[in-house]
């Protein structure tokens, strides 16, 4: 008989909500182009704008804001490569996803600092603003809600603020963040945010980027009318389905993060008293209420995840994202995180079905696992 799996990844995605599962099989049966006027399209059509509420209601937009993409990867590229901005500033420690298109582009780059705690530094967005030359083609800026690898939350609102006042469209990634905090769209004063299905319990590859009203953003796949003429092709109804449901579930269970805090507060004390130079990155800040970094200092990140890998645990790297493989972290390099103890960085990413006994079994399990790897240089 095979061993309980026990699954602590849940920053890297989620397990599917039943409520997503039910959502996907029945719209499986709903085979109209929701493009098409007649009855068959009209029935595909209610199930996409009925899930395009449920994805606004979660983070306060209204429905026709919310224009649905392959996922969060696509929702960054286009909103960074959906104008030709005049000027783009971003924190250093963004995903990748926001990371590589923001660095590709041509014009002028700014890239805020970040604090040693993982917060970016917004000092100097007001003089970058304030020295943004009249042009009829806006500035841009970029910065997540939350890091994925430490959970610290980022000044979103306040940086908003700060460029309001200059004209400036902002974006964040708030991939992390939805369904895990209270998000509010309206309230953090942004023209722009990005949405992943598969980080809040609904399918992979479908996700959302949120445009307000009035923002100046051209298409970037043509050849369509769909989604407001904005992203053209035929829309992934089924997965547009699970989508919505999930980000309903999500909505109805966001109490539930006092639980998965104190979940995570005793796996942290848990770990300083079973390992007592152990390091635990970002505590300093407020970050998500489910999310652990921890290192060993001296010890190989990747070992230490195939050891618990081995005993039935599943987590991160703190730098495991794409590629499926370690790499040094852009984020604890930013940081200043010293090299040994970067390296031996794994993510600890709860959910809403971790219970106490997963917590026990990982910090035993972690801790044994440190103990017998060997240091690396």
């Amino acid at each position: 008989m095979t061993a309980m799996r026990t699954y602590l990844d849940h920053n890297a995605t989620q397990p599917l909500r039943p409520e997503a599962q039910a959502a996907m099989l029945a719209a499986l049966d709903v085979f109209g182009n929701p493009s098409s006027v007649h009855a068959e399209g009209r029935a595909a059509r209610a199930i996409i704008e009925a899930a395009r509420e449920e994805v606004a209601a979660l983070v306060n937009a209204r429905p026709g804001e919310v224009i649905f993409t392959s996922g969060a990867t696509e929702a960054n590229s286009y909103a960074i490569s959906g104008r030709a901005w005049s000027a783009l500033l971003f924190g250093n420690c963004e995903h990748v996803a926001v990371l590589t298109p923001a660095r590709r582009a041509k014009a002028s780059r700014t890239e805020l600092p970040c604090r040693s705690d993982g917060v970016q530094d917004i000092d100097g967005a007001h003089a970058w603003g304030a020295t943004r030359p009249a042009s009829d083609v806006p500035a841009f800026a970029s910065l997540a809600l939350a890091n994925g690898e430490t959970g610290v939350l980022q000044p979103v609102a306040e940086l908003a603020a700060v460029l309001a006042q200059f004209g400036i469209v902002v974006h964040s990634d708030a991939v992390q963040a939805a369904g895990r905090v209270p998000v509010d769209f309206r309230a953090l004063g942004l023209s722009l945010m990005s949405l992943s299905a598969h980080k809040m319990g609904g399918p992979k590859g479908i996700g959302a980027l949120v445009v307000r009203d009035g923002t100046p953003l051209e298409p970037v796949l043509t050849g369509g009318g769909q989604e407001r003429r904005r992203r053209a092709g035929t829309e992934n109804t089924v997965a547009i389905a699970g989508f919505g449901a999930a980000a309903a579930a999500a909505r109805r269970d966001l109490d539930s993060a006092r639980q998965i805090r104190a979940l995570r507060d005793g796996l942290e004390r848990d770990l300083m008293r079973t390992q007592p130079a152990c390091v635990l990155i970002g505590r300093d800040a407020e970050r998500l209420p489910n999310t652990t970094l921890v290192s060993m200092p001296g010890k190989s990140a990747e070992t230490v995840v195939i050891k618990l890998d081995l005993a039935g645990i599943a987590v991160s790297a703190g730098a495991a994202c794409s590629s499926g493989k370690v790499a040094a972290s852009h984020v604890l390099e930013a940081m200043g995180v010293a090299p040994e103890i970067a390296r031996g960085a794994i993510r600890v990413s709860l959910g809403r079905n971790t219970t106490a006994e997963d917590v026990n079994k990982f910090v035993a399990a972690w801790s044994a696992a440190v103990e017998r790897s060997v240091m690396v240089a």
